[in-house]
């Protein structure tokens, strides 16, 4: 797993290899009104059970002709207010509903977008879907205002260098977020409008084989305070003989200083698992010499097979100093379960796929529906 910050690296790769993935993630949350989202546009989503489906009927020779990644492009959108789910949308489909440049920075997935001005240091996000699942069409604006960078570059070491192409490019550790969203409600057209100034973050990852084939779990958060904000990662890989990737990115807000710490120690406890969840723990610790990050997963936001997304609370030590209180997001995968077929028929209920009926999907939406409607 390389690590980069280069712009350069933000355009779209065109990864054409079987299984290879590319995705844009945004995140933000505005602590004055409650209200947290998340965006990804996808170029090879690799979460897909039809890609990994596909995937698997070309190399066990069921088929000859491989799956293209552009194939399995999507986008996906989740809103919270308070903890609480709002909107859980997920949408992929054919290349013909994706568009992007090899050049310029900026990707579409149907009539949601985002594009980058070089000159401002900003993103614009436009969104505009329809959700007959949940009886919702939703429109945004978003603009990304980065106000921290970072450069940094690492290489992933493992086999002298000689592994599959993984990147994470950590593009904006810290935005100013504001905008607008709406939420039209069908058929009746009341419509909810939800102002945003918020702080954002947002980062880019591409891989060029499947991701269940190299990576066996990882781990990621951020957090902003006041005083320090912080990014953690830390990867393990399937090939037990590579080392895990562990990093830890401190920025002090008091002296605007950024440092990295990349021989990090990670220690797991508290471990839990649920049917549709894998295992995982619950609290994490990081330590670099006189530093000690403790991270408790404190609320569920989302869950799946394979993947959680928590509400954090983060507490550091930094040379005797204390730092309690923090709230933060953090997120945990564990891509080998995309290998389990059960499982794929259960993710299909999260996912929309273009085309492609599928009673998992309509039934568990309309679970969802009459869940909103008795919480109304």
């Amino acid at each position: 797993m390389n690590i980069s910050t280069q712009l350069d690296q933000e355009v779209w790769h065109d990864l054409r290899e079987p299984g290879a993935y590319e995705w844009w993630y945004f995140d933000a949350e505005d602590s004055l009104s409650g209200f947290s989202f998340v965006l990804i546009w996808f170029c090879g989503f690799p979460f897909s059970p039809y890609y990994t489906n596909r995937y698997e009927k070309w190399k066990k020779r069921v088929t000859t002709t491989p799956p293209l990644p552009s194939n399995y492009s999507g986008f996906s959108f989740q809103l919270y207010e308070n903890g609480h789910e709002i909107v859980n949308f997920i949408k992929e489909g054919r290349k013909e509903l994706f568009e992007s440049s090899l050049s310029d920075i900026g990707v579409r997935f149907e009539k949601n977008r985002f594009t980058y001005n070089i000159l401002k240091d900003e993103y614009s996000l436009d969104i505009d879907f329809s959700f007959p699942a949940r009886r919702k069409d939703i429109k945004a604006t978003f603009l990304f205002r980065s106000c921290k960078r970072i450069v940094y570059e690492k290489k992933d070491t493992n086999n002298d260098g000689r592994v599959p192409h993984h990147q994470w490019l950590l593009r904006v550790p810290k935005a100013e977020v504001e905008g607008t969203i709406e939420i039209i409600e069908q058929p009746d057209g009341a419509v909810r409008t939800i102002p945003v100034r918020a702080i954002g973050y947002h980062d880019h990852n591409l891989g060029a084989v499947p991701m269940q084939e190299y990576i066996s779990r990882w781990y990621w958060g951020r957090a902003f305070s006041e005083q320090v904000d912080l990014i953690y990662y830390v990867v393990f890989f399937k090939n037990n003989d590579y080392q895990p990737l562990a990093l830890l990115l401190l920025q002090d807000n008091t002296s605007n200083t950024v440092v990295v710490h990349e021989t990090v120690r990670f220690h797991e406890s508290n471990f839990r698992f649920g049917f549709f969840s894998p295992v995982h723990s619950r609290d994490l610790s990081l330590y670099h010499e006189n530093t000690h990050l403790n991270i408790h997963h404190h609320k569920v936001l989302d869950s799946g097979p394979f993947y959680l997304r928590f509400e954090s609370d983060i507490s550091l030590q930094i040379d005797g100093r204390n730092l309690d209180g923090v709230r933060g997001i953090s997120e945990f995968l564990n891509p080998v379960r995309l290998q389990s077929r059960f499982m794929r028929f259960f993710t299909c209920s999260r996912i929309w796929r273009d085309g492609e009926p599928s009673i998992m999907y309509k039934s568990y939406n309309s679970f969802k529906r009459s869940l909103d409607w008795n919480n109304r």
